[in-house]
């Protein structure tokens, strides 16, 4: 590997810790948001669900702005407006001034979380084996980081500008430093970069070619289906967790905080030693693990008897969704290696889906019938995924009817790698 390549990946690791570290600091301290700007019970959830929905506008944004513009571009310009809008959620007392940092934030992470998936993916690449889970690994650190230091700003009573200026003020000259030595495409290897900043899901189809156009569909609705099933158990851990761990299994106000704790460190752990389960067994294997890993975990805190044992189950969730999301980035590139940024942030979108649908599923299930039944939804879901696994193949043979399959990059060849 060359130094170029070596920087470019220590500047994404980095990307990634950062905003893990940014959204942490911002969903742990809701309820100071919430006091701040006397934000109603009933006014929450629209505030809330605004971010994912304007970070799905965000997403498809890119998809559109890397036909023109290079990922590592947009990565360099949205961090900084990610950084400084949660500086502006801290730093106003007017509901307008809530709605217009919460809309930047938005917009921005969507084209944050897209570009820096697919500077990962095409580092991937160029590197011929997996680093796509070191990636999300330190973005579960720069999470476990923020909520610690979200966690001494609600201990010592620190006002939400107090707490996010000093981590605004180190976290963003480090990204614009870092931002230099991010590498774009194949590039950096001396490997054309087959439509790197511009290619098109879409073109796959070509001219009047429908059959490519509904083998596109049928490769890429799988991996969105896992993804919207990811994010839905991710964003069950949570947003549900805590109130889980006191109203169902009876624990205290103190130990109902440490569930999310501990699924945080394990999506670290899990991450860290991902990629080396990746390059020996496949990813195909390390998903279906990860599948029936996380399905465990949904059934444990669901029979749970009491508090510790629904900790086990927390435990379990984190090592098992914990390799989901990342190999589903890494196949979307390996599906569409000329397209793989426009696939990317088509796929991101569902990222948002996931985590629109889960929390008020949830809850709408536990009102309904009672939460631990609701915590089986989940689980199925996550199931679910074994029968997606195949995607995850680097080159899968076939797509479903017996038939073999062409190969992804001679689908449509001449319409951008597709």
């Amino acid at each position: 590997m060359t130094d170029v390549l070596r920087r470019g990946r220590a500047s994404l690791a980095f990307s990634f810790f950062a905003q893990g570290a940014t959204f942490a600091l911002l969903v742990t301290r809701i309820p100071a948001i919430q006091d701040r700007y006397g934000v109603s019970d009933a006014l929450l959830p629209a505030f809330l669900a605004a971010v994912p929905i304007l970070a799905g506008v965000g997403s498809v944004t890119t998809e559109q702005l890397v036909k023109r513009i290079r990922p590592s571009r947009l990565l360099r310009w949205s961090q900084p407006v990610v950084l400084l809008a949660l500086l502006g959620v801290g730093s106003g007392d007017r509901l307008v001034e809530l709605a217009v940092a919460l809309g930047a934030f938005g917009l921005a992470v969507g084209a944050l979380d897209a570009s820096m998936n697919m500077l990962g993916v095409s580092l991937q690449r160029t590197y011929g084996r997996s680093i796509m889970l070191g990636f999300h690994a330190t973005y579960s650190l720069g999470g476990i980081v923020g909520a610690s230091l979200a966690w001494v700003g609600a201990h010592w009573h620190l006002s939400l500008f107090v707490s996010y200026l000093p981590v605004v003020l180190v976290l963003l000259p480090a990204a614009f430093v870092g931002s230099r030595w991010y590498v774009d495409g194949d590039a950096a290897s001396g490997l054309e970069a087959g439509a790197g900043a511009g290619g098109d899901v879409d073109a796959a189809a070509g001219k009047g070619q429908g059959e490519s156009g509904a083998l596109v569909f049928r490769l890429l609705l799988p991996l969105c289906l896992v993804m919207t099933f990811a994010y839905i158990g991710d964003s069950t851990v949570s947003n549900w967790s805590a109130k889980y761990l006191q109203d169902v299994l009876g624990s205290s106000e103190q130990l109902a905080t440490v569930p999310y704790n501990v699924y945080m460190v394990m999506t670290l752990v899990g991450r860290a030693v991902g990629d080396f389960g990746v390059r020996r067994f496949g990813a195909v294997a390390v998903v279906r693990l990860g599948a029936v890993v996380a399905a465990l975990g949904f059934a444990v805190v669901a029979v749970a008897p009491g508090a510790w044992v629904g900790m086990l189950g927390f435990t379990l969730l984190g090592l098992g969704l914990c390799v989901l999301v990342p190999q589903t980035f890494a196949a979307a590139g390996r599906l569409f290696p000329g397209a793989s940024d426009a696939a990317i942030a088509r796929l991101n979108i569902f990222n948002y889906v996931g985590f629109l649908i889960g929390s008020p599923l949830v809850g709408a299930l536990g009102d309904a019938w009672n939460y631990r039944g609701a915590m089986l939804v989940p689980m199925v879901l996550v199931l679910a995924t074994l029968g997606y696994a195949r995607s995850f193949a680097p080159e899968p043979d076939r797509y479903g009817d017996g038939h073999e399959r062409p190969r992804t990059a001679d689908v449509g060849r001449g319409s951008n790698g597709l």
